[in-house]
């Protein structure tokens, strides 16, 4: 029987694993070993960052417009009520560039919920 060399197969998947870890401090660049196994965590942890990221923006959003809110006697939950109930679909992305951007607009957006509750 004869033997498979499999010369160009195995260069090509190795160049793309060196190429993956492009960048990299020392042997996590040159080794091939090392390389693979260093990519492979980084890959995992890119997938799961960007999940974590969304979660890290809501965050921040919310609390740029709990501190925006406060300086007019209101809490985050009982603005987002309000706002819920004024019918006013903004999400709070929009709502925090409002707040930390343009904050008499913002104002004008926290005395008109206010007046309807």
């Amino acid at each position: 029987m004869p033997r498979v060399t499999r010369g160009n197969k195995k260069l090509l998947r190795r160049k793309k694993i060196l190429a993956l870890a492009k960048g990299f401090f020392g042997y996590k660049r040159k080794n091939y070993r090392t390389a693979k196994e260093a990519v492979e965590r980084a890959l995992l942890y890119s997938y799961r960052d960007r999940r974590a990221k969304k979660r890290d923006f809501r965050t921040l959003w919310n609390v740029r417009i709990n501190s925006a809110v406060r300086e007019y006697g209101l809490s985050y939950s009982r603005f987002i009520n309000a706002l819920k109930k004024a019918d006013i679909k903004l999400n709070r992305k929009v709502l925090s560039n409002l707040a930390a951007c343009e904050p008499e607009t913002f104002g004008l957006l926290v005395q008109k919920v206010k007046a309807l509750v």
